[in-house]
């Protein structure tokens, strides 16, 4: 919706950044690096699979782990915790709040804006994909790890795997907030114990850490020939919730995330993957699982058990970013309403949204059951992930050139470069398309319809009520003077998505009720392109006089948008609204689709459905049920 006027750019106090350091360290560890932190459990095995065709000799071992740690440095620790992390939209990260800032760019070039819209929107769509695949590829190698304790027990292993899945979607309504607190020390004693695996195998054979220099890396790769992108499309494994560190940001600050990958997340994969190469110097048949061969016998049970708990938690942080983008993409206008649970009372941004997390658990199950390992998975993990690693790059160009207005060279140097290594990761793993990775790719292109959809047909649904509609000033001046319209106590408000306009709902109230309230107020929800909007900024009230009030209430769009809450604030603007003594007028639109409309007519039919099964204004507003009248409008797209 439009904001009535400039809104200025002051951030709230953002709900992350109460409590120090450590306490932001530690949950930051839970929430942020599981993901990233579980992917040893399968990238070394990826690398030297038979669909590769690399040999697990002494060179390509050395340049396979040189591969993997300067891709760490590279990617994350240079590209990430370094440079993406600076563009923070008033201390939120993640591609949606990117995408706002790149767009605030291009405020006067609607071509480039709908271009950039569109590029973003497509890379929100890919995370989708990586919701999918992040939880069913991360638990299935954990449980895979049964397969070396005994290997009588590989024929449960993907029922047990779905049973776990299972019962992790069906805990999110219960919210986060009780199991949380577990998270960073289960993840740190992640950490720890693989960081010291990897130590205790790179002590039996050191030679590994040649693998620091570069150039191993350099020959492993121009050693493969055209079979570079199937190597690099199985070494990208390695960093994969790379996003995350971004997404993540405005959860705990960008302090306590760079901290926790420096002193603990970074040396221990690093480690680990040094220890995972050291074992198939010493016993290249390892090959066959490095990560948990790499373990003591005694250790095996307990290794398979803690690996478990940490890809439960790498999948509870994608399944929750999923949830934050959702709606974020709702108060953006890429989504229809959906309901939104609030599971914690002091935590704003713990969310659930059931119809998303019911559909999340019926396609990650069709993806175990269709993939049925984590090594058939592989093939389809990379391609979402480095597709939307491609776009962060690109999107960050114009925040770093028109928003920050750094120089010619280095802007233009800095996004060549990362736009190049992430363009090689991305052709490496399209590699893998037929095999698996055309998987999340359909997921994103059919999030794109559906978001592309939607937001066009609500630019056009506000079109055209737009034409029909009369001025507010004009219309309270003539009813001014019909004496013959009847007043009644009590207040009405009237939601609107135009300001200074009369509401299709206050105009329907009269015609067929042939009465006005005492006092009228045209409610306008505006919602930006900014995370948080502050309690000194969420309300204006305009008197437009004869018992007639415009209200705007402003909401970023992480905020949730309270409704009761915020118009009991307009008793300090002059406006005293008694909420046991007002009623709720809303227009519900019915859409009927025709020819010639400003998008094809499969378009439209997929906006009407969405349009007609969307979560009520009244729930998703916070709005009491039992002081709601819904009057209905037809409406030609």
């Amino acid at each position: 919706m439009e904001a009535s006027a400039a809104l200025a750019r002051t951030p709230a106090e953002h709900p992350a950044h109460r409590g120090g350091t450590a306490a932001l360290t530690l949950a930051a560890l839970g929430v942020v690096y599981g993901d990233i932190g579980t992917s040893p459990l399968y990238t070394i095995k990826e690398i030297f699979s038979a669909s590769t065709g690399v040999p697990a000799d002494a060179e390509n071992v050395i340049g396979a782990v040189s591969v993997v740690f300067w891709l760490l440095m590279l990617v994350v620790t240079l590209k990430y915790v370094a440079l993406i992390m600076r563009a923070s939209n008033d201390g939120e990260g993640g591609i949606m709040a990117l995408l706002a800032l790149a767009s605030r760019t291009a405020a006067g070039q609607p071509k480039l804006r709908h271009r950039l819209l569109l590029l973003g929107t497509f890379g929100a769509c890919l995370f989708y994909g990586d919701s999918v695949l992040t939880p069913a590829i991360s638990v299935l190698s954990a449980v895979e790890g049964l397969e070396v304790v005994a290997p009588a027990l590989k024929p449960w292993v993907l029922p047990l795997a779905i049973a776990i899945l299972v019962g992790l979607f069906a805990a999110q309504r219960q919210g986060t907030g009780t199991v949380g607190r577990w998270f960073g020390p289960v993840v740190i004693a992640w950490f720890l114990v693989i960081g010291a695996v990897g130590a205790w195998q790179v002590a039996q054979a050191p030679e590994i850490l040649r693998a620091v220099d570069p150039l191993h890396a350099w020959r492993f790769l121009h050693a493969r020939g055209w079979g570079l992108f199937v190597a690099v499309g199985a070494a990208v494994l390695a960093i994969t919730g790379a996003e995350a560190l971004y997404a993540d940001m405005g959860h705990f600050g960008k302090r306590p995330v760079r901290i926790a990958w420096s002193g603990l997340v970074l040396p221990a994969l690093a480690l680990n993957y040094a220890g995972q190469g050291a074992l198939l110097l010493r016993n290249p048949a390892a090959i066959d699982n490095p990560f948990f061969l790499s373990f003591p016998s005694a250790a095996l049970v307990p290794a398979v058990v803690l690996a478990t708990a940490a890809t439960i938690i790498a999948s509870q942080a994608v399944i929750s970013g999923a949830y934050s983008l959702t709606q974020q993409a709702i108060h953006l206008g890429f989504l229809p309403r959906m309901q939104v649970v609030h599971t914690s009372a002091r935590e704003r941004g713990q969310i659930y949204i059931p119809f998303l997390n019911w559909v999340l658990l019926a396609a990650v199950v069709l993806a175990s059951l269709g993939f049925g390992s984590s090594s058939a998975m592989a093939s389809a993990y990379g391609i979402a992930v480095t597709g939307t690693m491609l776009i962060t790059s690109l999107l960050t160009w114009f925040v770093v050139r028109r928003a920050w207005g750094y120089p010619l060279w280095l802007s233009v140097g800095a996004t060549v470069f990362f736009a190049a290594l992430d363009l090689l990761l991305v052709l490496s793993c399209a590699t893998k398309f037929l095999e698996g990775g055309w998987f999340p790719v359909a997921l994103g292109a059919a999030m794109l319809v559906v978001m592309s959809a939607w937001h066009r047909g609500r630019e056009l649904l506000v079109e055209t009520l737009r034409a029909d509609l009369l001025p507010l000033a004009g219309f309270v001046d003539g009813l001014a003077r019909d004496a013959e319209v009847v007043r009644v106590p009590r207040t009405a408000v009237f939601l609107s998505a135009q300001p200074l306009v009369v509401p299709q709902a206050l105009l329907h109230n009269l015609k067929h009720n042939l009465v006005l309230h005492q006092r009228n107020v045209v409610l306008t929800l505006c919602f930006h392109e900014q995370p948080w909007v502050s309690p000194a900024q969420r309300l204006e009230v305009q008197d437009v006089g004869h018992g007639f009030w415009q209200v705007w209430l402003h909401f970023g769009f992480m905020d949730t948008p309270d409704v009761p809450a915020a118009l009991e604030q307009c008793a300090a603007h002059g406006l005293a609204i008694d909420l046991f003594a007002t009623s709720f007028f809303l227009s519900r639109e019915t859409v009927v689709p025709r020819p010639r409309a400003g998008m094809a007519r499969w378009r439209q039919n997929l906006f009407e459905a969405m349009s007609r099964n969307a979560g009520r204004a009244v729930d998703y507003f916070g709005i009491p049920g039992n002081a709601v009248i819904e009057l209905g409008t037809r409406v030609q797209l």
